[in-house]
Formats: C-alpha cells, structure tokens, sequence
C-alpha cells in the first residue's frame, strides 16, 4: 500500500494561523451507526424517552463520536489521517441531538506551536448550540 503524506506544507503554516471553521451536521442515525461500529449501545444516545428519564434534555452524541469529529476536522485538513501523530480532549458538554432537526458541531483551529521534524500542534474549538463541547483539545500533525 503506498504511503500517504499530508498535503499541508509545514513552510506555509505559522504558529497563530486560523484554520477554516467547519460544521458537521449530526443525525440519530449517526449516532445508532456508531453505536454499531463502537458497540455503545448505551439507550441515552438513541432513545429519548430512557434519555429523559434519567435527566438529560434529550438524546445526547456519544463523547467518542463527538471526539471524532474533531480527528476528521484535523484529518480534512492535512489531507492524510495518518499525519495525526497525537490527539487528545477533554469533554466539557453534552452535543444534544433533537430528533427534528439533529444538531451540528462546529469546528476550528488555530496553529499553537511549530516542532521539530515537520510537526505542528492544532488547538481545536468544538461548539454546539453554542456551547463548548470539547476542550483542552490538540492534535500534533506531521505536515508535508
């Protein structure tokens, strides 16, 4: 299998640089197809009722999926997945998903630090319905 690189040139990115926001819409039937692939079948993901039953506001995305967001914002942005060397967040909010509608996650990104060996580290911003949903969130990425 061949090798992929990033498509981002590390000479063409400074620390302070701002990243393209992008908005990700999410569905419940996202959220039941990674239930599927992560085996989380926990009912406060899919089924409102049991949701609101134990006191949250409605269906909420699994902390994992809304991590991944975060991973696919940095992996579009390099061009390559495999760039990602390091990833990590801390969860600070619920993504709520109305069944009318779903929600959306908006990301960005700004270049906190260039290293050695053509890496840079991604501060990411994840907001839904205004709410921060993710923090303390970087990624390190071997650019091009």
């Amino acid at each position: 299998m061949p090798e992929m690189t990033a498509t981002v040139k590390y000479d063409e990115v400074e620390v302070g640089q701002e990243l393209p926001a992008r908005t990700y819409k999410v569905e419940r039937l996202d959220l039941v197809k990674y239930a599927g692939a992560s085996g989380d079948f926990n009912p406060i993901h899919w089924n409102e009722p049991f949701a609101k039953s134990v006191g949250l506001p409605d269906v909420i995305a699994h902390g994992m999926f809304t991590m991944a967001q975060g991973g696919r914002y940095v992996t579009d942005w390099a061009g390559d997945p495999g760039a990602v060397i390091d990833y990590g967040v801390r969860f600070s909010s619920m993504v709520v998903v109305p069944n009318e509608g779903g929600t959306e996650i908006e990301i960005t990104g700004v270049i906190e630090d260039k290293l050695d060996d053509n890496a840079v580290v991604v501060a990411l911003t994840a907001r839904s319905r205004g709410e921060k949903v993710l923090t303390r969130a970087k990624a390190t990425v071997r650019l091009a």
